[in-house]
């Protein structure tokens, strides 16, 4: 029956963007233009263009934010973060993916641990917003959400570290949420690309709708696992490298292949990847689009992870500016949509199809890794 119910809203999404439900989720009222800014009229337009397609902001680091915290409110709004459901509801952001990294130092025997220790506090954060957050597994949750008006909170990306070499980790985590996982930092996805164990295990997530992360991996490792995932990848973290000269930013070559790939760069809102203005971070999108075509593009806030942002872009209530800023840059509403939210969709979607799919046809794999490295 469970199934039934995503394939029911599984079609629902089937279509060309411009068919996607229009029903704004947020009861927020854009503010009154001003006659003498010039701003105003694609502000105006950004608002409306958002209040139809949200969102889906691909990184967000509250939950480890949250953790030094003694007492926080964020449906009434949190000034100690830069996420709170008012916040999110200002700059129609329609789903969240909540990391679930680790900070460096931290102890590798610690990482299983310290990641179920942020999912749980993930999940109850949700249960004690029910007005403005939704955990959402699917596709068809996360559209089940915005309609509700709450923001869908997606569990991820994880770092590598915390599967412990062990798929039956993997399978754990996934049971508890977890939708996201970066292949780097371990023995398996490593400078030298991916492993027969690296290999099994993107098999695995294949087969249980976990989306493969590649923000920060290697060449190598991107490359590799570009062509075992049967599903899209996500690079939650990268911009243009041609642009900004950061490791974690994509050269014009691997953007092309993601392109190819079907994957989405999700270019983040920090000044140190993307540059200090709202300007710096459209000229990276307008890169990614002509590189990798419009339907590789998308949003990571990269929100409460310690870093500076751009100028107008300092929180989550923030979208509206860079949207007006496409939008003066004559980007349509087309291609805004697939940038806020279609993206993200189609690859949540092929994820759901497909592990639904490959459990017909696989049983869980019981891989060990010295079996396959050893």
């Amino acid at each position: 029956m469970a199934d039934l119910q995503d394939d029911l809203h599984t079609a629902a999404e089937v279509g060309p963007v411009d068919e996607l439900p229009l029903a704004a989720p947020f009861p927020v009222e854009p503010p009154a233009p001003l006659s003498d800014d010039p701003d105003a009229e694609p502000l105006e337009r950004a608002h409306a263009l958002l209040a139809a397609h949200p969102v889906a902001d691909g990184y967000s680091g509250l939950p480890w934010a949250l953790r030094h915290l003694p007492w926080y409110d964020l449906e009434l709004g949190e000034s100690a973060v830069d996420t709170d459901v008012p916040r999110l509801r200002q700059g129609h952001v329609g789903a969240l993916f909540c990391s679930l990294h680790l900070p460096e130092g931290l102890a590798a025997d610690r990482a299983v641990a310290a990641t179920l220790e942020q999912l749980d506090l993930v999940r109850k954060v949700i249960a004690a917003h029910p007005e403005g957050l939704r955990l959402a597994r699917t596709a068809g949750q996360v559209i089940d959400a915005r309609n509700c008006g709450r923001a869908a909170v997606l569990l991820g990306p994880a770092t590598a570290a915390a599967l412990d070499d062990s798929l039956g980790i993997l399978r754990v985590l996934h049971s508890l949420g977890l939708r996201v996982l970066t292949l780097a930092g371990t023995s398996w996805a490593s400078e030298a690309g991916l492993t027969r164990f690296g290999e099994e295990v993107v098999r695995e997530m294949n087969r249980l709708g976990v989306l493969a992360e590649l923000s920060g991996a290697s060449e190598q490792t991107i490359r590799r696992a570009l062509a075992a995932s049967k599903t899209p990848v996500l690079c939650t973290r990268s911009a243009a490298r041609a642009l900004r000269p950061h490791p974690a930013n994509l050269p014009d070559d691997l953007l092309a292949e993601l392109g190819a790939a079907k994957g989405v760069c999700m270019v983040p809102l920090t000044a140190e990847q993307t540059g200090p203005s709202v300007r710096d971070v459209a000229d990276h999108l307008d890169h990614v689009r002509a590189v990798a075509g419009t339907q590789c593009v998308g949003l990571s806030g990269t929100y409460d992870v310690g870093t500076a942002h751009p100028q107008d872009l300092a929180d989550t209530s923030c979208y509206p500016h860079l949207v007006a800023e496409l939008l003066r840059r004559g980007w349509t509403e087309t291609d805004l949509a697939l940038l806020t939210w279609g993206n993200v969709q189609r690859v949540l979607r092929t994820a759901d199809v497909t592990a639904r799919a490959a459990q017909q046809r696989r049983e869980p794999s019981t891989a060990q890794i010295a079996e396959l490295d050893g």
